[in-house]
């Protein structure tokens, strides 16, 4: 499956922006997906994922209560709604996804994921 990260940018803290990730070449419900982000000279931390069905979602503690995940497998589809955003949530934003097989999960960490997308750039100032 390919994945095409979007809708980052520029904003002011407090303020909110929604990242979408487009999937395509493979049936979407296949795959639980997965938001994570890199600030520079960080690893790639885990922000929030979502089940193949949607049935149910996982945050970092860092963004739970700010950030929502969802999907919309008819648009083959993933978004991650982000408000109250703070400077320390600037970072690269990459969206991910995870083959599903029955009684599995979402992983928390990026090597439990077996797509990628490119990338986008999120930057909010104080």
């Amino acid at each position: 499956v390919q994945l095409q990260a979007s809708g980052g940018g520029l904003v002011q803290a407090g303020g909110s922006l929604r990242l979408s990730c487009a999937a395509s070449g493979r049936t979407f419900s296949r795959y639980h997906m997965g938001w994570f982000r890199q600030a520079p000279g960080k690893e790639r931390d885990f922000v929030a994922a979502i089940t193949w069905s949607g049935d149910s979602t996982y945050y970092a503690d860092s963004v739970k209560g700010r950030f929502t995940i969802s999907r919309d497998n008819a648009k083959n589809t993933a978004y991650l709604q982000m408000s109250s955003l703070k400077p320390e949530d600037t970072a690269v934003y990459y969206c991910a996804a995870q083959t599903h097989y029955e009684l599995t999960y979402p992983n928390r960490k990026a090597a439990g994921y077996d797509y990628w997308g490119q990338g986008t750039q999120v930057t909010v100032s104080s």
